[in-house]
């Protein structure tokens, strides 16, 4: 595969001019010469230029998708050639763990960041992946490629322990993972090989300001969307009713029946938000499915679909890997890392659906009071 940043060189150009642009403005916010490049930016333009799919805001291991390619983007300073960046960061599940030996550790850890990929790859419908790399050094960002792969469990090697971190490797890549933040950081290795171009620092770029603006043509779309719990009151996933409610009784039900709660205080904040109890509409899965759904029971306290099973093959089956009869539990949705969907209001009658980070509802709930 030709790396991206040598996609377009030859032709417009567009990708390097966009992060030459952004870059010019570094003294806006910093007076270092290296260049400053927010990780958002970035992202943004990743997914501008090569007609990526941004999924950086659903937390999920990938930050885009090309068709069945997943990317993960990085920006950071490059102070020598090695460089140690956040992967990903596990603050439920450390507890749990840290009073294991090292090497019990970090095996359970690898574990943790593995099944977090497996997890968007099944939301994604992802086959490859990589890591695509901004790197910044005074004066030039550099640009390249490199593996993203799962962490070898049956090859690691403990390395050393410190008092802030413990050090391993799976003899492909070097993690560490950092106790205090919960934590897990890769050694990023820059090849020589890395395309690279300079950047001249704007000394005043405020006069600038406006026309570079216009010339970006980014524009930030604020999104209507909700997010639903994948849980009851008290934070727990009840055995007979949300994701199980093909365990209550009363009557014979379907081995896959299920709804995800729509509670009452987000029914009060966002009267509107669905169409009316009862009326289908379209929702939109991560891997493109389209499933027709509806607000359902005593006051729209439940989201379903008709039929009801193919909300269950997504979540159940596909995405928590559930079989039929397995109950769902909070700890599992805490071991994946989300515990809560955010639906999106595309156009009338027209949603997506994908999976919010642990504590979504609760802080979502908490910005709107």
């Amino acid at each position: 595969m030709i790396p991206f940043a040598q996609q377009n060189l030859g032709k417009n150009e567009e990708y390097i001019k966009f992060l030459e642009m952004f870059s010019n403005l570094s003294n806006l916010f910093s007076d270092s010469k290296i260049p400053y490049l927010h990780y958002r930016i970035a992202e943004n333009l990743f997914c501008k230029c090569y007609g990526a799919e941004n999924l950086s805001r659903s937390d999920t291991a990938f930050d885009a998708s090309i068709g069945k390619l997943g990317v993960g983007l990085k920006t950071f300073t490059i102070s020598s050639s090695n460089s140690r960046e956040k992967i990903a960061e596990f603050n439920k599940l450390y507890p749990k763990i840290k009073h294991l030996d090292d090497t019990a550790f970090i095996k359970n850890i690898s574990k943790f960041r593995n099944d977090r990929i497996s997890l968007a790859k099944r939301l994604y419908n992802i086959d490859n992946s990589i890591y695509h790399i901004v790197g910044r050094r005074e004066n030039e960002i550099v640009l390249f490629e490199t593996d993203y792969d799962q962490i070898k469990i049956d090859s690691l090697e403990f390395i050393e322990k410190s008092k802030a971190s413990t050090f391993y490797t799976d003899t492909v890549n070097e993690y560490n993972f950092n106790f205090s933040k919960s934590t897990l950081y890769r050694k990023f290795k820059i090849p020589n090989t890395a395309y690279s171009f300079p950047v001249e620092i704007l000394n005043d770029p405020y006069d600038l300001l406006f026309e570079l603006i216009e010339y970006s043509k980014l524009k930030n779309a604020k999104e209507e969307y909700v997010i639903l719990p994948l849980y009851g009151r008290g934070r727990k996933v009840f055995e007979r009713s949300g994701l199980n409610a093909w365990n209550a009784g009363g009557r014979e039900r379907d081995s896959s029946e299920m709804y995800i709660p729509n509670p009452v205080e987000l029914r009060r904040l966002f009267p509107d938000f669905f169409p009316p109890i009862e009326e289908p509409f379209k929702l939109i899965t991560p891997s493109k499915d389209v499933l027709i759904a509806k607000i359902s029971q005593q006051d729209g306290k439940a989201l379903m679909t008709n039929p009801n099973k193919s909300i269950s093959d997504w979540l159940l089956r596909k995405v928590l890997l559930l079989k039929v009869g397995d109950l769902a539990t909070i700890r599992h949705l805490d071991n994946l890392g989300f515990d809560s969907v955010r639906i999106t209001k595309l156009k009338s009658h027209e949603y997506k659906i994908d999976i919010a980070p642990t504590g979504s509802y609760e802080k979502f709930i908490k910005d709107f009071h």
